[in-house]
């Protein structure tokens, strides 16, 4: 899940960046509301975290820009403010939720379990893909009956492969979307978690689910 935190307090935006990233989010962060729309316009994101009162253009003002262009993305408005007037303009102009300051991690990342559940409906959060399962709220996988511990990133890698079944990833693309920064092109980290990955979703004496595209990438092979 790719997440865009706009929030101006640098202390707040680094505390709730941390916090996503070690729930395996992939999360991006802007400290002005002019730069937090054009991010939100340009890329693709499963939540947007949206303080109102920003420098340049303030929450309010992106949100009603986002659905005036049909951006369902949700929305999670979070301020300081706990003016009633305030919560009902930002729900009326198309927020999913609203959160005052000072909130708890815990209940931050409750909230976007809770609206991600109610955009993308129960069917699009559970993946089936020969034999295996993988529930995007709950983070559970299972082969068969057997539920598999996987941590927050070997899940995500999963994850962005079965949502493509066929397609080739490069290691390149698979830095980019999982891990959510650059890094050093010549690492092997994904080939070290794609080694880990099929420890744990693989049959014995059956071929990987993970393909290996020989000078390409991965894929997660053909389904029979």
């Amino acid at each position: 899940m790719k997440i865009l935190v706009v929030e101006d307090d640098r202390k707040i935006s680094t505390f709730v960046s941390k916090g996503l990233k070690e729930q395996g989010y992939v999360v991006d962060v802007c400290n002005d509301g002019d730069e937090g729309l054009n991010l939100a316009m340009g890329e693709s994101y499963d939540v947007i975290l949206l303080d109102i009162m920003l420098p340049g253009r303030d929450g309010l003002s992106i949100l009603r820009a986002l659905r005036a262009e049909k951006n369902t993305v949700p929305v999670i408005l979070i301020t300081a403010r706990s003016g009633l007037n305030e919560r009902v303009e930002g729900l009326n102009l198309g927020a999913d939720d609203y959160l005052p300051k000072p909130f708890y991690m815990e209940e931050l990342i409750a909230r976007i379990i809770a609206v991600s559940r109610r955009t993308s409906g129960e069917q699009l959060s559970i993946v089936h893909y020969c034999g295996l399962t993988l529930n995007m709220i709950t983070r559970e996988v299972k082969r068969g009956e057997n539920v598999l511990e996987l941590t927050s990133r070997e899940f995500n890698l999963l994850e962005l492969l079965l949502r493509s079944p066929g397609r080739v990833y490069s290691r390149t693309q698979l830095l980019e979307h999982v891990w959510g920064y650059d890094f050093d092109p010549q690492t092997n980290v994904v080939d070290v978690y794609i080694r880990r990955v099929r420890s744990k979703i693989d049959l014995p004496n059956e071929p990987s689910l993970i393909e290996t595209v020989r000078g390409v990438g991965y894929r997660i092979r053909a389904e029979g």
